[in-house]
Parts: C-alpha cells; sequence; structure tokens
C-alpha cells in the first residue's frame, strides 16, 4: 500500500511516515496543499492522510479537488477540531475518514489498513502460489510449509508477485508500489531485493526473470 501524508507539522508528519514504514507501507510526505496536489498528480496512492490546515492550498480544498476527480485514493482527514459539525463538515468535502488530534498511533493504522482495503480490490487472507502462502494477519511467509523470515520490502515485493497471479511485473511496478519517491529510479534495489527474496525461499526457484520484462511467479 502507498501512502501521502499532507501534514505541516513536520515533526508530526515524519513520526507517523517513520511508523508506517514500519507497518511494511510505502510513505510519502507533502509538508503544504500545493506539494501534495503535485504528488498526487504523478503518483498513485492508495490512502491520503490529510490534514486540514494545510498551508498554500487548504486541506479543504486539497480534498474538494481530490473529490471531484473520482480517484481510487482514499482520504483519511486529521484536524485539531473534533466535534460532530466538523467531522460532519469534513466527510461532506469527500473524505472517507475522519480523525481528530490528539490520536493513538494504532488507531491510525488500523483506519488507515481500511481504506487501503477500499482503495484497491480486497486482497484474500492468504495469497498461495508455487507453494509460496503469504499470510496477511500474521505477516507470515511459508514455503512448502517451512516459515520463511522476510524483512519489509522483501515481503511487499513478494506480495505484489502473488497478486499478480502468474502476471509479469516490472521493476518499475515494483517500485512505485513498495517503495517511496526517494527510491532512485535507476537504482538497483530491486534486483538487490529479488536475490535476497529468491535466496530466502530457497530451491526450487519459484521467481523467474523475463529479460526487458520483470519478474514474475509462474
Amino acid at each position: 500500500m502507498r501512502v501521502l501524508i499532507a501534514e505541516d507539522e513536520r515533526m508530526l508528519a515524519e513520526s507517523i511516515a517513520e511508523g508506517l514504514r514500519g507497518e511494511a507501507l510505502a510513505v510519502d510526505i507533502a509538508y503544504d496543499g500545493d506539494a501534495a496536489l503535485e504528488r498526487l498528480s504523478i503518483h498513485d496512492y492508495d490512502v491520503l492522510i490529510l490534514d486540514r490546515d494545510l498551508p498554500m492550498t487548504h486541506g479543504d480544498e486539497v480534498c474538494r479537488k481530490i473529490a471531484e476527480q473520482g480517484g481510487p485514493v482514499r482520504i483519511l482527514m486529521l484536524t485539531a477540531a473534533g466535534d460532530i459539525r466538523s467531522r460532519v463538515s469534513g466527510l461532506s468535502l469527500g473524505a472517507d475518514d475522519y480523525l481528530p488530534k490528539p490520536f493513538a498511533f494504532e488507531e491510525l493504522v488500523a483506519r488507515v489498513h481500511a481504506l487501503g482495503r477500499r482503495a484497491r480490490r480486497a486482497d484474500p487472507p492468504m495469497l498461495e502460489r508455487a507453494g509460496v502462502r503469504l499470510d496477511w494477519a500474521h505477516r507470515q511467509v511459508f514455503r512448502e510449509g517451512r516459515y520463511v523470515p522476510l524483512a519489509r520490502k522483501e515481503f511487499g515485493v513478494l506480495a505484489e508477485l502473488l497478486r499478480a497471479q502468474g502476471a509479469v511485473v516490472s521493476a518499475e511496478e515494483l517500485l512505485e508500489k513498495v517503495w517511496d519517491e526517494h527510491i532512485d529510479p535507476f537504482t538497483n534495489t530491486v534486483r538487490t531485493t529479488m536475490t535476497k527474496l529468491r535466496k530466502k525461499l530457497g530451491e526450487p526457484q519459484v521467481i523467474e526473470t523475463i529479460p526487458g520484462s520483470g519478474y514474475r511467479i509462474p
């Protein structure tokens, strides 16, 4: 899942981003409304965590523009005002959910995951192919019944390959879906991660490289 945080309180934004990255999510940050709209025009996000009181373009206007475009991104609006009138107002602008500050990080994570499931076709509790089983609820992977401990990015890459159901997934697609915008598009990090993932999954190899196209689990 890819998340954009639009929040002008830098310490709060970076704290949320660090926590969500710990949940194996790809996270970008925008510190004002203009930057948020620019990133949304470039990248495909599943969830936008939107502070209502943004500088430049106000958070309300950001929300309104996204709702008018009708894209798949789901909006979780944050605000210091927690009264019912403010919540109704935020939802009427097109927000999908509303969370008043201060909030418990565990609740934020739960709401982000819930919105992410609505943004894309819901994944089954288990993804299985070629003897590999990925358990979403417990974030565990097994190969022919053997537990395979994976790092966050390895888990994300494997999930995208399993989601593809045998179709080829390009390195560019993996960078877009598993890493954030700060990753160098010319990096070999996908190849490096793939090498580590293959080694952990063991023999016989289940991930194929399709020259000039990408990777797949046939």
